[in-house]
């Protein structure tokens, strides 16, 4: 069986747990295709689009029989950018997690498995995309032993879309305690996008670790 990869941003958080995937495939005597933009999508038999930034056109999911895409929201609800960690600043600590099928329509196609990521509520992002990558590989896995006899179902509800967490969602009020703001500071990442104030015109940049 051929497997494709799609992982479109080099710099993605999931890239370790992809290689942890591949090894697995490997494993399992899987044929594997890691590719880093659509443009290289070829022929295959499932193509696991994993924290992909890009729609893919219809006529490029055509190439292989599945195309799989693991989210982490209760779909329709949820649907769009960074739902993991909108969830968060809503203050959610089980965040539902669908694996599903793509299709043209952004996060619309059926849905063959669910999960629940848990959270205590102290994680900071690393952790926190610890479990989510877990998670994800959890599924892939259940997915690939199941896939036979899983038939998948359409989306029913209400459908609901985040948009893209920007700069701005990161920046922390002066005026209010950090203890009402920590929420904020579990979803930043200290390097790529880290919190930050500002105070008489001047910005700084606040990090923070675990001791």
């Amino acid at each position: 069986m051929e497997i494709t990869i799609l992982t479109d941003n080099p710099n993605s958080w999931i890239l370790p747990y992809v290689t942890k995937l591949k090894r697995y495939l490997n494993k399992h005597n899987y044929k594997i295709n890691h590719i880093f933009d659509q443009k290289h999508i070829s022929k295959g038999d499932i193509m696991f689009i994993l924290s992909c930034e890009k729609i893919i056109p219809e006529k490029q999911l055509n190439f292989h029989k599945n195309n799989i895409v693991i989210h982490p929201s209760k779909l329709p609800e949820g649907k769009g950018w960074s739902p993991l960690a909108w969830q968060i600043l809503e203050g959610k600590n089980k965040i539902p997690i669908t694996l599903f099928e793509a299709s043209s329509q952004v996060d619309s196609g059926k849905i063959y498995l669910t999960d629940v990521i848990k959270l205590k509520g102290d994680e900071l992002n690393n952790e926190i995309k610890d479990k989510q990558g877990k998670i994800t590989l959890k599924l892939i896995k259940k997915y690939l032993n199941n896939r036979n006899t899983l038939k998948g179902y359409n989306q029913k509800g209400k459908e609901t879309f985040y948009p893209k967490i920007e700069k701005k969602h990161n920046e922390l009020d002066i005026n209010k305690n950090l203890k009402d703001q920590f929420n904020t500071l579990r979803i930043v990442d200290n390097k790529r996008y880290p919190a930050f104030f500002t105070l008489n015109g001047t910005e700084y940049i606040l990090k923070i670790w675990k001791k």
